[in-house]
C-alpha cells in the first residue's frame, strides 16, 4: 500500500480561500471601531464644545446618532459578506483620509477634520469586503455627510436669499390673513415689535437639516417605484423653505398674541422642533400624494432594509 500526498491545490482549499470566522471577524471590527473611537473622540468632543452648541449646527450629534445607528442595523449583513484582501485602491484611500484628517486637524479646518470620517470608513470598507460591503452601507456613509460642518463663505452666501424669501412668503401669508405685518429686508413688524429673522429659523443649515431628513425618510420607505423615489427627494427642497415659513410664521403669531418675551422663550426654542415636525408631515402628505399619481410602490424584499 502506498500513500499519495495530497496538494492543496486539488481540494481548493488554498490559504487565500479560508475565511475568518464570526468571531475573528467580530475581533477585527471591535478594534477597527476602538481605532476610530481613540481618532475622532477629540473630534467629536471638540465640535460639541462649539459649532454643535449653535442653533445652525446643533443637527450635527443627530445625523452622527443616526449614521452610527444605520451602521449598526447593517452589521449582520456586512458581517456575512465574505471577506476579501483590499487592493492598492483601498489602501490609497486610507492614507490619502488620514492626510485629510491631519491637515483638518491640525490647521483647524472642519471641513477637512469632519470630512475625512466618511473617507476613511469607505477605505476600510473596501479594505475588508470590497465593493459589496462599499453598497451595503453606501447610504450611511451618504447620510454622515450631512454632519460636516458647512464652511462660513458657502452659508453666508445662501443664507442671505433663503431669510429674505422666507420672510417675503410669511410677510405675504399673515397680512392676508388680516395681521398687521410689514417687512424692511429681513426684519418683519407686527404690531409694536420688529423680529428679525435669523440664520437658524431660516438659513442653509436649517434647510441642510430638513434634506438629511428627507434623504432618511426614503431610505427607510424603501419604494420599488424610482420615479416616486426622484420626484420626493426633489421636493424636499421646497418642502424645507415652506417648513421654514411656517416656522417663522407661528414665531410672529405668537409675538403679536402674548408679546416678546414669549416668542423669544420657549416658543423660539420648541419652533426648531416644529420646523421638523411640519417638513416630516409635509413630506408624508406629499409622498401619500404622489403614491396616488404615481405606479403603486412596493416595499423591496417585503420590508425595511
Amino acid at each position: 500500500m502506498s500513500l499519495t500526498p495530497v496538494s492543496w491545490h486539488s481540494t481548493g482549499l488554498g490559504e487565500s480561500d479560508v475565511q475568518p470566522t464570526r468571531t475573528e471577524l467580530h475581533w477585527r471590527l471591535g478594534l477597527l471601531l476602538l481605532g476610530l473611537a481613540m481618532l475622532y473622540l477629540p473630534t467629536f468632543a471638540d465640535l460639541a464644545r462649539t459649532v454643535w452648541a449653535s442653533d445652525e449646527q446643533g443637527h450635527g450629534p443627530i445625523i452622527l446618532s443616526v449614521s452610527l445607528w444605520l451602521i449598526w442595523r447593517k452589521r449582520d449583513q456586512l458581517l456575512n459578506l465574505p471577506s476579501v484582501h483590499g487592493g492598492a485602491g483601498a489602501w490609497g484611500l486610507l492614507a490619502f483620509a488620514l492626510v485629510v484628517y491631519l491637515l483638518g486637524r491640525t490647521q483647524a479646518v472642519l471641513l477637512f477634520e469632519v470630512g475625512s470620517l466618511s473617507l476613511l470608513l469607505t477605505g476600510l470598507l473596501l479594505l475588508f469586503w470590497g465593493r459589496p460591503g462599499l453598497a451595503l452601507m453606501a447610504f450611511p456613509l451618504l447620510f454622515l455627510l450631512f454632519m460636516i460642518p458647512l464652511p462660513g463663505a458657502l452659508v453666508a452666501t445662501v443664507t442671505g436669499p433663503l431669510k429674505s424669501g422666507v420672510s417675503a412668503v410669511a410677510e405675504f401669508l399673515l397680512f392676508h390673513a388680516g395681521y398687521p405685518v410689514g417687512r424692511s429686508g429681513v426684519v418683519l413688524s407686527v404690531g409694536p415689535y420688529q423680529l428679525l429673522v435669523a440664520d437658524a429659523c431660516a438659513g442653509l443649515s436649517s434647510l441642510f437639516t430638513l434634506e438629511a431628513l428627507g434623504l432618511l425618510y426614503l431610505n427607510l420607505m424603501q419604494h420599488s417605484a424610482p420615479l416616486r423615489n426622484l420626484a420626493l427627494a426633489i421636493l424636499i427642497v421646497p418642502i424645507s423653505f415652506l417648513a421654514n415659513v411656517v416656522r417663522v410664521m407661528i414665531l410672529v403669531l405668537v409675538t403679536y398674541h402674548y408679546g416678546d418675551a414669549a416668542g423669544q422663550g420657549f416658543v423660539h426654542s420648541f419652533a426648531g422642533m416644529v420646523l421638523f415636525i411640519v417638513g416630516l408631515f409635509m413630506m408624508l402628505a406629499v409622498d401619500a400624494l404622489l403614491g396616488r399619481w404615481l405606479p403603486a410602490a412596493k416595499p423591496v424584499d417585503g420590508g425595511l432594509r
